[in-house]
């Protein structure tokens, strides 16, 4: 019988750098490196073939690095327990290390299971932080000294040379394959394109990040584009973090080598950062977000409001790009060739699909997540319902779909990009084609419901309807200490340093000019959407 082994369980972590499990494992033996394609995971609703395909490609890079170490990267078609049962039938196994996860349910129901598997076979199994969220977080209050601490901790080294375990028969099974099919145009994967992107944008492209990240012209090269690198761990958030404040030192050193916006970029950059791992705490410390609404005061507001008919006939037209409102179908086409739009067109979306066509976020949610190669659950889900307006404690947020064109895409650059269909439209009509008379129709080849689509809804009339109606909801007796409650477990407390908090935490003087300023937003809301 061989010496007892040890496996690497790698799962959101696709690197060997700044990878504690890694480092820990090889200190105790001989290593077996895994990764399991989990066909309760990858058969979900929420994820994608590209989903898929990006990991394909980081594990190819991941193997590479492991060889340079003496490791051999296995990998298994079958889930976790069956692969690991199948390892402990050849070779004793003496522990687990792996990261943490902050995933969907059916990842939390994995790593139950594995949990149940290690504890009934006295096998230990050790799980460390990769990123700013904290597992059983008693208090919001003590969160950002957790996320400095770990972000400031030094990062585990990379360990010369490895003991290999011996080879192992896995199961044999055929690949659990994701709906639907890849994308075109989305960023390729692995740790070696991750560092080229962050490269480039530490050498200068963060110079936009300022002021350069809302239009959806712009967002392509003024964002950072690290997010699907960071979902899958090629790059962990504490050598990115790191990586970020040296080079705003240096900026900062040395003004006559790099442009003063470049400073100023990765400090919005590394505020981005901060909030990455608070999204993904709320996911945390409140699981059923991604299934409840966090605020049950608006529990049944959507449900009964539409026929199913209805309900389906708004989400095939908002998914599809079928909306007959230019820039949301512009984004739409974007997302289906690349997995990718920037923040502010993605806030767009989903309030587009949860007030304008007041959907249920969840249907909506789950084909942005289909959508989006940067799904992260722990950031979608919660950004999903606050964008939705039921976290009970968030700003009501209605943007329009006209005004954020305006705002964006001035000279309808974006939109004619991509939608052919309105190439010829001129300024005049080119984020409300319907407005177009039949002769300019006609004249300019783009003939409503023939060669682009009417709305199905009146802007002005939806939002009044969804506003009147989430007024209601979070006025009805009884929810104010719900939203209290919310606000302990899940609100920002950045920035709160040296102020003077109420006993849930909550800054006393914001709070103060919140209250004064709500009469006027109010007013001003009603008046213009976003």
């Amino acid at each position: 019988m061989h010496n007892p082994i040890v496996i690497v369980w790698f799962k959101r972590d696709l690197r060997v750098i700044d990878h504690a499990p890694l480092v820990a494992a090889c200190a105790q033996g001989a290593v077996l490196p895994l990764f399991c394609w989990e066909p309760s995971v990858w058969s979900g609703p929420d994820y994608a073939k590209q989903h898929q395909t990006f990991v394909q490609e980081c594990l190819a890079d991941l193997a590479i690095a492991l060889q340079t170490i003496g490791l051999t990267l296995q990998v298994s078609n079958a889930g976790i327990i069956e692969t690991l049962t199948k390892i402990a039938s050849q070779l004793k196994i003496s522990a687990i290390y792996s990261h943490e996860e902050t995933g969907n349910l059916a990842t939390f129901q994995v790593d139950k299971t594995v949990a149940s598997w290690c504890k009934l076979r006295g096998i230990h199994w050790d799980e460390t932080p990769q990123n700013g969220v904290v597992r059983r977080l008693k208090s919001r209050n003590e969160w950002n000294k957790h996320w400095e601490r770990r972000m400031t901790a030094p990062q585990y080294l990379l360990p010369v040379k490895a003991d290999p375990a011996p080879y192992v028969n896995l199961p044999q099974m055929p690949m659990t394959q994701a709906a639907g099919i890849d994308k075109p145009k989305r960023q390729k994967g692995g740790r070696f394109n991750a560092l080229e992107t962050f490269n480039s944008f530490l050498d200068g492209r963060a110079a936009q990040f300022r002021g350069g990240i809302s239009s959806p012209l712009t967002a392509v090269t003024a964002g950072s584009r690290l997010s699907p690198y960071l979902a899958y761990g090629c790059l962990s958030m504490r050598e990115v973090v790191q990586a970020t404040r040296a080079r705003q030192l240096l900026a900062k050193q040395a003004p006559h080598k790099y442009p003063s916006r470049l400073q100023t970029g990765l400090i919005g950059f590394e505020s981005r950062l901060h909030w990455h791992c608070h999204f993904m705490q709320k996911l945390e410390s409140e699981p059923e977000m991604e299934f409840a609404n966090l605020h049950h005061a608006h529990d049944g507001m959507r449900d009964e409001s539409l026929s199913d008919a209805e309900s389906q006939r708004r989400l095939q037209a908002w998914s599809s790009g079928q909306t007959g409102w230019p820039l949301v179908d512009a984004c739409m086409a974007m997302l289906r060739q690349t997995g990718w739009i920037n923040f502010r067109m993605r806030a767009m979306l989903m309030s587009t699909a949860s007030y304008l066509y007041w959907l249920h976020w969840r249907e909506s949610g789950l084909h942005l997540a289909r959508e989006f190669l940067d799904y992260e659950p722990g950031i979608h889900w919660p950004q999903t319902q606050m964008q939705s307006g039921t976290t009970g404690i968030n700003t009501l947020r209605i943007y329009s779909p006209i005004k954020q064109a305006q705002d964006q895409d001035p000279t309808g650059a974006f939109v004619r990009h991509w939608l052919p269909a309105l190439k010829n439209v001129p300024d005049t009509w080119i984020f409300e084609p319907y407005l177009m008379p039949k002769a300019q129709q006609l004249l300019y080849g783009c003939e409503l419901d023939k060669h682009y689509p009417a709305p199905l809804v009146d802007i002005g009339q939806a939002t009044r309807i969804a506003r009147a109606n989430i007024t209601a909801a979070r006025n009805k007796e009884g929810t104010f200490s719900e939203k209290q409650a919310v606000i302990k477990k899940h609100a920002s407390r950045k920035g709160m340093l040296g102020s003077t908090r109420d006993k849930n935490g909550v800054e006393i003087n914001n709070k103060k000019r919140v209250l004064k300023s709500k009469a006027s937003k109010q007013n001003a809301a009603q008046q213009e959407l976003l």
